[in-house]
């Protein structure tokens, strides 16, 4: 019966060694999740019935739905762009001139996108009427970056204020079809 214990106890560190390696962050949940039903069992088959109890409610079941909701907030890139951007997207502005950069405004959200799923995260588009509401919502940290279309090649310059997006970013992205900045 001896064996049975140091098994389980055995699988503690292990399994928690697991949860700080992981690279996807849901991956990381579930490890989390079952490093929890291994605590209880270990309380368990130590007799304390009560601490098991509580490790499985509040330490597996409760901390993991508040990790799942965490992790699920903090995984989503808001990126603000111009209210006519967004209406090119959503094909609601068919009759604009500007519309010949269409095809390429759909690449880089196509390229974004991409990007961003390697690192399991999304993309939410929050439109704003004018650059100048666009540059405000950055600096009042409504979103993490905006996008605006440029004059000059390249079509596209996006500026964000968080400097691990602007390295994901730097990194990934064409250098061709967007130009990067980081707001301080």
């Amino acid at each position: 019966m001896d064996i049975y214990i140091y098994i389980i106890t055995a699988l503690l560190p292990l399994t928690a060694a697991m949860t700080i390696f992981q690279v996807n962050p849901y991956h990381a949940l579930v490890i989390r999740g079952i490093l929890g039903a291994i605590a209880a069992l270990t309380y368990t088959v130590y007799g304390a019935a009560d601490v098991a109890l509580t490790e499985a409610l509040v330490g597996t079941l409760l901390a993991i739905t508040l990790y799942a909701i965490a992790v699920r907030s903090s995984l989503v890139l808001h990126l603000g762009i111009p209210q006519e951007a967004f209406d090119q997207l959503k094909g609601k502005a068919i009759g604009n001139p500007n519309q010949s950069r269409l095809p390429e405004l759909k690449a880089l959200m196509q390229d974004l996108r991409q990007v961003f799923n390697q690192h399991y995260m999304t993309i939410d588009l929050f439109p704003y009427p004018s650059n100048e509401e666009l540059q405000q919502a950055l600096q009042n940290k409504e979103v993490h970056a905006i996008c605006l279309r440029s004059s000059v090649e390249p079509d596209y310059h996006i500026t964000t204020r968080l400097p691990r997006l602007h390295e994901i970013m730097d990194k990934e992205l064409s250098a061709a079809t967007v130009k990067l900045t980081q707001s301080n």
